[in-house]
């Protein structure tokens, strides 16, 4: 902390002698000791704390950043299943020329049942060529691996 040499302390030590006398010199000693402990402890306590707040900081901006990418990642998902599920489709809304629109509702937006009527059926068609049973599903066979493994 300081940069106190042999000869500093040995000079202090001789002033200290002069003007305080032999009988209080080892109180005064011990009460700046003390004083010295008490500001050191409360310089590394604050340390500490600044160091914990630093790396809290550091971890809300991670955690921002990954829920940003999440986001992200979620909408693109969404995006790819929605333009899977337009051409599975199997009914549109269509309006008459004599029906009027509703001024509230936006005509190109389906109502939020019809989308995800959709998405559920995606999400069937995107399943369904799983649900094979194993003997039709196209595999290596394991044999071929063993013979090659054991030649």
């Amino acid at each position: 902390m300081f940069d106190i040499g042999f000869l500093e302390l040995l000079i202090l030590g001789v002033v200290g002698l002069l003007v305080l006398g032999p009988e209080r010199l080892p109180k005064a000693a011990r009460t700046v000791g003390l004083w010295v402990g008490k500001i050191k402890r409360s310089v590394s306590s604050m340390q500490r704390e600044i160091s914990s707040q630093l790396e809290a900081e550091e971890l809300r901006q991670k955690l921002k950043e990954q829920q940003s990418k999440l986001d992200e990642s979620l909408d693109r998902a969404k995006r790819d299943v929605e333009s899977i599920a337009k051409p599975y489709s199997t009914s549109t809304p269509s309006r008459h020329a004599n029906e009027k629109a509703e001024p509230d509702s936006p005509a190109d937006e389906p109502p939020p049942q019809q989308a995800a009527a959709r998405l559920d059926d995606a999400l069937a068609n995107a399943r369904q060529p799983d649900e094979r049973p194993a003997d039709e599903r196209s595999t290596p066979p394991d044999d071929d691996k063993k013979d090659a493994a054991s030649r």
